[in-house]
C-alpha cells in the first residue's frame, strides 16, 4: 500500500484541505478555457458534419451550408440568453437537472440529468474522436494507430483531471486560446486569398446519393449542424468554479463564449462554401477534414501554420472533453446526492474533485470510442438529441419559476429559449432516428430504470434503518470459534488471548483429513489451553471452509439471535512478497460467510520478523 500511495501522490498530487477549496476556484480566462472549450471546439467539425449530409443531394447542397449556419448561431445566442437566467437563478450549479427537477418535477429532472449524462459521455468520445482524425489529416501514416492514440488522450484527461480544478484548467488555457488566434487567422488569410482561389466542391462520400434537396435534408443537415450547441451548458452547470462574484463571472464568460463561437463558425463556413474542398468519409485513404483543406489553401505560403492548425485543432478537441470532465462527476454528485446514483460519486476525492465520477466518465467514453472506430460520423447522430432533451427541460423549468417570481421578461426569454430547442429537439428526432438516436432512447431509459432502481433501494435502506420510538438496543449473547491450523504453534496464543476476553462461551476449531490423526492435536491442545473446548472437524478432501461453514451454520441454527463471532489467526510476513508464501484462510471464509446473518469474523494477526 505505501508503494500505491506513492504512486498516486506522484501522478495526481498531494491531498488539498477543504479548507482550501476557495484557492481551486477560478477567474473568467481559465473558466472560460475548463467549460467552454467543448463549446469552442466543435466549430473543427460542425460544418463539415453540414456538408456531409448536403453532399447527399449533390453539390447544389453546398451553397444552403451557409443558411443553416446562421441559423444554428441564432439559436446559439437565444440559447446563451435563456442560460444566463439560469445562472442567475441557480448560481450553485446543478444546471438543467436542478432548474427541471425544483420547478417542473423530479420526473423531469431526471430525463434531464439522463441526457445530460449521455451528452457527456459523447462529448468525450466525439471529441477525442474528432481531435485524433484533425491530426490524421496532417500525417496520414498514423491512420492505423487512431484508437490507440484515442485511448492515450482519454488517459490523460483521467489523469489531468484527478489533479484538481486549477490545475486542470490552467494546461488547457494554452490550446484553447491557441486554437481561436489561429482560427481568426485561417478566417482572415482565407478571405484575403479569395480572389485568387475558385469555388469547387468534389464530393466522395460512400454514402447513398440519390437524395433530392428538400426540406428534409436541409433539416438534416440543420440536425447535424446542431452538434454546434453541445456544451454551451456546462457554464450554467458550473458557475461555482468562479471567483467571486460568480454569477457575474460566469455570465460574462458566457457572452464571451458567443462571441468566440458565432464568429468563428459562421467564418469556416462561409470559406468552405467559397474555397476548392472535397467532401469524404474518414475511413477513405489521404482523408483531410474540411477545415485542414481551408487551412491549407489559406496557409499554402505558410505551411508551418497549417500544421499549427491541426496540432492546435487536436489538442483543443481533445482537451474539450474536459467540458464532459469538469461537469460530467459534479452532474453526477447532485444525482447521488438525491438518491438516484450510488452515493460513492458524491464523494470528493484528495484532490476535491469527483474522482469516481471522473473514473465512470473515462472507462465509458473508451467503449464508446472502442466500439465506434474513433469514427466521429457514427457516434454523431447520437450526439446532439441528448442534450436538446436537456436544453428543454431546462428551459421550461426556468419559464416556470420566473413566472412564479413575476419576472415576466426573463420567463419570455426561457419561453423563447424553450420553444427553440424543443423543436430543434423534434426535427433531431425525426431526422437522426433510423441514423442512431433510437439508441439515445434506449439509453436513455436504461439509465431511468437504473435511477429508479437504485432510489428505491436507498428508499427501502432508509425504511429498515430508521430507529422507531421506543426503540433500543438489544441485549444479545455471543459465542465466539477460534479458527485452529491443525498444527498448535505460537502464533495462535494472541489469538486465544483475545477470544477470552470475547465470550465465556469460546470454542476452538480446526478440521483435519482423518480423526485418528487428532490424538496428539488434543494433548497439545490441552497443554497450551485447557480451559477451552476444542471442537475437530474430519475433512477428507481437505477443504478448511465446507466443514467449518458446515459447523457455523449449525451454531447458527441453535440459537438465530445469538452472535457469532469467528476469529481467524493471521501471519503478516515481514515483506510483501513473502505473503504468497503462506496459505492464510480469512479470505475464502469471509467470502463463504459474508452471507451469514449475525456471524462476524476478525483477523487476529501475528507478525513474522525477518
Amino acid at each position: 500500500m505505501p508503494i500505491f500511495s506513492s504512486i498516486k501522490r506522484l501522478l495526481i498530487g498531494a491531498p488539498i484541505a477543504t479548507s482550501q477549496a476557495h484557492h481551486q476556484k477560478i477567474g473568467i480566462f481559465l473558466g472560460l478555457a475548463l467549460l467552454a472549450s467543448d463549446n469552442i471546439s466543435v466549430v473543427a467539425y460542425a460544418t463539415e458534419e453540414i456538408l456531409h449530409m448536403l453532399a447527399l443531394a449533390g453539390p447544389l447542397g453546398i451553397p444552403y451550408a451557409l443558411w443553416i449556419a446562421v441559423a444554428i448561431v441564432a439559436l446559439i445566442i437565444i440559447i446563451l440568453f435563456s442560460y444566463s437566467r439560469t445562472v442567475t437563478h441557480y448560481p450553485d450549479g446543478g444546471g438543467d437537472y436542478r432548474v427541471a427537477s425544483d420547478n417542473l418535477s423530479s420526473s423531469a429532472g431526471r430525463v434531464a440529468g439522463a441526457a445530460l449524462l449521455l451528452d457527456y459521455t459523447l462529448t468525450v468520445a466525439v471529441s477525442v474522436s474528432a481531435g485524433v482524425l484533425a491530426i490524421v489529416s496532417a500525417f496520414p501514416d498514423l491512420q492505423p494507430y487512431i484508437l490507440h492514440m484515442n485511448m492515450a488522450a482519454v488517459a490523460f484527461l483521467t489523469l489531468v483531471n484527478l489533479r484538481g480544478t486549477k490545475e486542470s484548467g490552467t494546461v488547457f488555457a494554452i490550446p484553447t486560446y491557441t486554437f481561436v488566434a489561429l482560427m481568426f487567422m485561417v478566417i482572415a488569410f482565407g478571405i484575403s486569398k479569395l480572389g485568387s482561389v475558385e469555388a469547387n466542391v468534389q464530393i466522395q462520400i460512400t454514402e447513398d446519393m440519390t437524395g433530392s434537396l428538400g426540406w428534409f435534408l436541409i433539416l438534416r443537415a440543420f440536425a447535424a449542424g446542431c452538434a454546434a450547441l453541445t456544451g454551451i451548458e456546462a457554464i450554467a452547470n458550473g458557475t461555482l468554479i468562479f471567483k467571486k462574484p460568480e454569477v457575474k463571472n460566469a455570465i460574462r464568460a458566457l457572452v464571451i463564449l458567443g462571441v468566440i463561437v458565432s464568429t468563428i463558425f459562421v467564418g469556416i463556413t462561409w470559406l468552405a462554401t467559397h474555397y476548392p474542398i472535397k467532401i469524404m468519409s474518414a475511413g477513405e485513404p489521404g482523408y483531410q477534414t474540411i477545415l485542414a483543406q481551408i487551412s491549407l489553401t489559406a496557409f499554402e505560403d505558410i505551411p508551418t501554420l497549417f500544421y499549427a492548425v491541426q496540432i492546435a485543432t487536436m489538442a483543443v478537441l481533445i482537451l474539450a472533453a474536459n467540458t464532459a470532465f469538469a461537469d460530467f462527476p459534479r452532474l453526477t454528485s447532485f444525482i447521488a446526492k438525491d438518491g438516484f446514483l450510488p452515493r460513492q460519486l458524491a464523494n470528493l476525492g484528495d484532490r476535491l474533485v469527483f474522482q469516481n465520477g471522473i473514473i465512470l466518465l473515462a472507462v465509458v467514453a473508451c467503449l464508446l470510442i472502442f466500439f465506434s472506430g474513433g469514427d466521429t460520423h457514427r457516434l454523431i447522430p447520437l450526439y446532439a438529441l441528448g442534450v436538446f432533451t436537456a436544453f428543454t427541460l431546462g428551459q421550461a423549468g426556468m419559464v416556470v419559476k420566473q413566472w412564479r417570481l413575476k419576472a415576466r421578461g426573463g420567463a419570455i426569454i426561457s419561453a423563447i429559449g424553450m420553444t427553440a430547442t424543443a423543436v430543434v429537439w423534434f426535427v433531431i428526432l425525426i431526422t437522426k432516428f433510423t441514423a442512431g438516436a433510437w439508441m439515445i432512447v434506449i439509453a436513455m431509459g436504461f439509465l431511468l430504470t437504473l435511477f429508479w432502481g437504485v432510489r428505491r433501494h436507498y428508499d427501502s435502506l432508509a425504511r429498515q434503518l430508521t430507529i422507531a420510538p421506543g426503540e433500543h438496543a438489544p441485549k444479545i449473547e455471543s459465542t465466539v470459534l477460534l479458527l485452529m491450523p491443525p498444527r498448535i504453534h505460537k502464533g495462535i496464543l494472541q489469538a486465544i488471548a483475545y477470544g477470552r476476553t470475547l465470550s465465556k462461551d469460546l470454542r476452538a476449531v480446526t478440521t483435519v483429513p482423518d480423526l485418528s490423526m487428532s490424538d496428539e492435536l488434543k494433548r497439545e491442545w490441552q497443554r497450551v489451553a485447557p480451559d477451552i473446548g476444542l471442537v475437530i472437524l474430519e475433512s477428507p478432501y481437505r477443504s478448511i471452509v465446507e466443514p467449518v461453514v458446515e459447523y457455523i451454520d449449525e451454531a447458527i441454527g441453535e440459537d438465530e439471535d445469538r452472535i457469532l463471532t469467528v476469529i481467524v489467526p493471521e501471519a503478516i510476513a515481514a515483506h510483501w512478497w513473502q505473503r504468497i508464501l503462506h496459505n492464510n484462510s480469512a479470505l475464502p471464509l469471509k467470502i463463504a460467510l459474508a452471507s451469514r446473518k449475525n456471524v462476524v469474523i476478525t483477523n487476529v494477526r501475528y507478525f513474522l520478523e525477518e
